[in-house]
């Protein structure tokens, strides 16, 4: 299909600067704009890039003014991403939807499915589970005994729901996600460790999306809950009975110990470590690679090991570089400071 410049800019209510006639049928990154696609520019770091680029249409921020000839359509608005983002939206819901149920799919009788869902071959639907309408399960999906998978949910190749676990509305479970697998509990004993059951479930929220091979354990007890609107990067632990609270991000590789509960609105880089039975306030923001061992208030933006303010945390880590220097300099003033000292005594 293609729109228009002139559409494009009624729906994202935008404002032309060139041939609102201009055409495109397809996306493509700034760099890598061709004839026919539309692209956008957000970051400056991008910025040259407009200047050469091919792609028809190029979204822009309203403040953004060239400095050089432009030969792309221009169409400015408040928010270059946020605009991009909606048309790709339109575009992914403008594709055909899969429908219906393969004969190589496993559904138990005693399943309810909802209508317009799709079951990809081989996806299993266990004893019990109900899936809402809308939903669709890609091949080696599983959503095993008592389960329960809202409207609108997509579940893509081997993403699998234990039993009993509960997924809203509206989420998005990447290939690989294990949802309710066991907590990681085990008592110890003189023979070893003894394995502590996990009867707890795991509750996901409407508009959650979980990431490739991540892991949301079901609760020792009660449940692990990963409130509205959250979104998990890949590879992913969240423990058992954590709860992450509504609209809260999380980068690749963050651990989330058992019993902690997670504001909402955070923000956490990758590789983030966050020790148990501990609370995260509201709209805390963690960068890469911080580990946090207690709790921490609401609204702060944090990094390192403890965590520290940014600007405490870039001030240590530039005296951190010197240390060598500062070391042999300190070892220098302590000599002299030793032969000053003989030399009195003399």
């Amino acid at each position: 299909m293609e729109f228009s410049a002139k559409q494009i800019a009624a729906y994202i209510q935008g404002e032309i600067v060139g041939n609102e006639n201009a055409t495109v049928h397809t996306f493509a990154k700034i760099e890598e704009g061709i004839p026919g696609a539309l692209s956008f520019l957000s970051n400056p770091k991008y910025t040259h890039y407009i200047y050469k680029s091919k792609a028809s249409i190029i979204l822009v921020n309203k403040d953004f003014e060239p400095e050089h000839e432009i030969k792309a359509t221009l169409i400015k608005v408040e928010n270059a991403y946020e605009s991009l983002a909606k048309l790709l939206t339109l575009y992914e819901q403008s594709k055909p939807q899969l429908k219906g149920i393969d004969p190589l799919a496993y559904v138990a009788p005693t399943a309810k499915v909802g209508e317009n869902v799709y079951i990809a071959p081989f996806a299993y639907v266990g004893d019990g589970v109900e899936i809402g309408d809308d939903t669709a399960l890609h091949p080696h999906a599983t959503v095993c005994a008592g389960a329960r998978v809202g409207s609108h949910c997509i579940l893509y190749p081997g993403a699998t729901v234990y039993h009993d676990c509960r997924v809203g509305n509206s989420c998005i479970l990447h290939a690989g996600c294990v949802i309710g697998a066991d907590g990681f509990g085990f008592a110890p004993t003189s023979e070893g460790y003894e394995k502590i059951p996990q009867i707890g479930i795991t509750i996901l929220e409407d508009n959650v999306e979980i990431g490739a091979n991540t892991c949301v354990d079901r609760a020792t007890m009660g449940a692990t809950i990963v409130h509205s609107g959250v979104k998990l990067d890949n590879l992913i632990q969240i423990a058992h009975n954590d709860e992450i609270g509504s609209h809260t991000v999380m980068a690749a590789q963050v651990g989330v110990a058992g019993s902690t509960k997670v504001g909402e609105w955070c923000m956490f880089g990758g590789q983030v470590g966050i020790s148990g039975h501990i609370r995260i306030g509201d709209k805390v923001t963690l960068g890469a690679q911080s580990g946090v061992p207690s709790s921490t208030k609401s609204n702060q933006r944090l990094m390192g090991t403890p965590p520290m303010k940014e600007i405490s945390y870039f001030k240590s880590q530039a005296i951190f570089r010197k240390l060598p220097d500062m070391y042999f300099e300190l070892d220098a003033l302590r000599k002299e400071l030793n032969e000053l000292k003989q030399q009195l005594k003399k």
